[in-house]
């Protein structure tokens, strides 16, 4: 089992249709949230109105991304085994700051390579917890080369961001997560699969359908999962968390199995999505982590869900985004009065139709006055006039 996230195209193992016996499942996941518990606390839902979704704000997560899970619970299964080696990874940032966070706290060294280019706030992330940053090319399969050669050398431990069991069962702990809510369907972005992979496994058995989001340009899973696993270079787009040339080996052969569906959606949805997550819902989220959100309107659902993976976005992207995108205001909700409103064609709620009303009878006299015409009886008293009472 390649513990690396590319394939070769020209060997059997890259054919997706064949799926074979992979080493991680719904126990996997389960262990993982045994060693995570004691790390890392339950990030809340949140229900977007306006959205219609429920929010899996994994934004607010250590290191402000799902990343930490997964590198966490890969470290801390090493330990277990016997393997305290320095740990290095190659990523676009998030990854980095997962692995610098868990070496951090578990005492192991960490190096991390991240290509040029790379968000200022992701790199100075990871500096903030000691890890040693290399930089080192302009794309992540130039930093992923250059990290393996530098593991192979040196005897690191190479920690891939997604291709790796105890990875995919760290992310998996987002499904155990979201499962009490029970929703009926689940979005997720897709990058190189691992998220997809860890909550497909911890969800499917649920009978939760799962489904996977990427970009236009940026959609080698889908490919992948058709057949295609041509190495083509993903296309500049915002969300840089998924801008993976090739999916990993494992993560294919998972998320071939147990995805539903891959919805591929537009740079300008994806950039419309993350300025009124902002305005309208005021959570900040990066790129990557408004990818599931924006797949949402065409996914069918009674109660979807979709996991905002990340918020670690760079202040001079957002500035220019808040700036430049002017979303669309969001529709009127429908008026509901009594299950009897409906919309007329052009939008505005009709008054609800007016029924007849049985006339009520009239109210008793609780006040009867104070003389009496009916005959009384012999020794009744004589009642007394107002004339006659006095204080």
């Amino acid at each position: 089992m390649p513990d690396s996230g590319r394939a070769s195209t020209g060997s059997k193992e890259a054919d997706v249709g064949d799926v074979g016996v992979v080493d991680v499942g719904v126990a996997e996941v389960l262990a993982a949230q045994s060693r995570l518990r004691r790390f890392l606390p339950v990030t809340p839902m949140h229900h977007a109105e306006r959205f219609g979704v429920m929010l899996k704000l994994e934004n607010l997560q250590r290191t402000g991304s799902y990343k930490v899970r997964g590198a966490l619970n890969a470290m801390l299964a090493a330990q277990e085994r016997g393997d305290h080696r320095p740990v290095i990874c190659a990523s676009a940032g998030n990854h980095a700051q997962g692995v610098a966070w868990a070496a951090y706290r578990l005492g192991v060294q960490a190096i991390t390579v991240m290509p040029h280019g790379a968000p200022q706030t992701k790199i100075a992330g990871v500096a903030h917890w000691g890890a040693t940053v290399r930089q080192h090319g302009d794309s992540y399969d130039e930093a992923y080369a250059f990290a393996r050669q530098l593991a192979e050398q040196n005897d690191y431990r190479f920690l891939s961001a997604f291709d790796d069991p105890d990875v995919i069962a760290g992310q998996g702990t987002i499904g155990i997560e979201i499962a009490p809510y029970a929703p009926d369907v689940v979005i997720v972005p897709i990058g190189g699969g691992g998220l997809a992979s860890g909550v497909a496994l911890a969800l499917k058995s649920q009978g939760v359908r799962v489904v996977g989001a990427q970009v236009e340009g940026v959609d080698s899973m889908a490919r992948a999962i058709r057949g295609d696993i041509r190495e083509i270079d993903p296309v500049p787009s915002l969300a840089d968390g998924v801008r993976v040339k090739v999916p990993g080996f494992i993560t294919r052969r998972l998320c071939a199995r147990l995805l539903d569906d891959v919805v591929v959606v537009r740079e300008a949805e994806l950039r419309e999505t993350l300025v009124r997550l902002a305005l309208e819902e005021n959570l900040i989220a990066e790129g990557a982590g408004a990818l599931a959100l924006a797949a949402g309107r065409r996914v069918a659902g009674k109660r979807k869900c979709a996991v905002v993976s990340g918020g670690n976005i760079d202040a001079v992207t957002l500035a220019a985004l808040l700036s430049e995108v002017r979303p669309r205001p969001p529709r009127k909700p429908r008026r509901r009065t009594a299950g009897l409103a409906t919309a007329d064609p052009e939008g505005a709620a009709l008054a609800p139709k007016k029924h007849a009303v049985p006339k009520r009878r009239p109210a008793a006299n609780l006040f009867p006055p104070t003389t009496i015409s009916a005959p009384m009886a012999p020794n009744a008293p004589r009642p007394v006039s107002e004339e006659e009472f006095t204080w």
